[in-house]
């Protein structure tokens, strides 16, 4: 009997070519580049421009560069899964608009909505599909268009969010590599804290809702931080411990691109050296369900076979949790 894992074989990303500075957010809102240097670590984002593109736009360029790569012909995927909060539409799923844009006519697909922990939720989701031999080719997007939900009147979140999009392609491996275990939980308890009000079937578009800036994302910045260190740390402590991981063992850690003061505690409470965490998020923010896949792209040619990583995220709801893989 074989042990077949599901192994990252190929990954690529996209960002959008305009940049937003700090600088430029001063002339927005009360605030300036040290203010949001000091207590995020951004310096700049990546915004999507031009009337009807959205998340497909970028999702559609990070999949046909993933496909490139691999070498993987469209008529090739089984299956494509698409985490994001900010999809082109309520419905169709943007993932099935990618399929349709890049070519891909044969299997599937479908979108995974768990805000910043959608990727994390995805790749474990198409892993079942590897590991039991449903497929062979699995692609995994992470994309969110935050500038669509962002609102630029308001200092504490436009400051937080860019736009961007990356993909992994898992295949089937057999040599000791790819995911191996995953800690994944979520808190319904948390909607209150990190959410967008309205525009679901609770809070319908009207013209007050519009009127009161309710389709924008809203988040109490001190209790997601507290709640964000504390389920990652978690997190990633129960996987470390149950796989026998040390510090030293340990090649990298992946977290959420969500704030520097989050990624550098989260490290020091793990007790993992920022020289072994990977770090976007001063030039591109937090692009929610891409942070971890451009995190991965963007440190690529530093990454060897058989590297011990571990990927984290925290979202709003609340969703987190932690994967253990093996490079493939």
């Amino acid at each position: 009997m074989t042990n077949i894992s599901a192994g990252i074989t190929a990954v690529h990303g996209y960002l959008p070519e305009h940049v937003v500075t700090n600088h430029d957010l001063e002339k927005m809102v009360d605030t300036n580049d040290e203010w949001i240097r000091s207590r995020t670590g951004i310096s700049e984002r990546r915004v999507l421009q031009g009337e009807g593109k959205g998340a497909s736009t970028m999702g559609e360029q990070a999949v046909k560069g993933l496909l490139e790569k691999s070498g993987l012909q469209p008529d090739q995927v089984d299956l494509l899964i698409c985490a994001t909060v900010t999809g082109d539409y309520v419905f169709p799923d943007t993932a099935n608009i990618v399929r349709h844009k890049v070519g891909i006519t044969s299997g599937w697909g479908f979108d995974v909505n768990a805000a910043c922990s959608g990727f994390l939720y995805a790749l474990n989701i198409g892993r079942q599909f590897v590991q039991t031999g449903a497929c062979k080719n699995v692609i995994i997007l992470g994309v969110d268009k935050m500038s669509a939900i962002v609102d630029y009147t308001d200092r504490t979140t436009c400051i937080l969010f860019g736009d961007g999009a990356g993909a992994v392609l898992l295949q089937p491996v057999e040599d000791g590599t790819g995911i191996i275990d995953s800690e994944l939980l979520s808190d319904g308890s948390g909607s209150e804290f990190l959410f967008q009000k309205a525009g679901g079937s609770k809070y319908p578009a009207t013209a007050e809702t519009v009127a009161n800036r309710e389709h924008f994302a809203q988040q109490d910045g001190r209790t997601v931080f507290k709640a964000a260190v504390s389920g990652m740390v978690g997190a990633v402590q129960t996987v470390m411990e149950r796989n026998a991981i040390t510090q030293d063992s340990l090649a990298w850690l992946v977290p959420h691109q969500a704030n520097l003061r989050i990624i550098s505690t989260v490290a020091s409470m793990a007790d993992i050296s920022m020289d072994k965490v990977m770090v976007t998020i001063e030039k591109y923010g937090n692009t929610t369900a891409a942070t971890l896949p451009l995190c991965l792209w963007q440190y690529e040619d530093q990454l060897r076979k058989n590297d011990q990583i571990i990927l984290t995220a925290f979202g709003g709801g609340y969703t987190w949790g932690a994967t253990y893989l093996k490079w493939s």
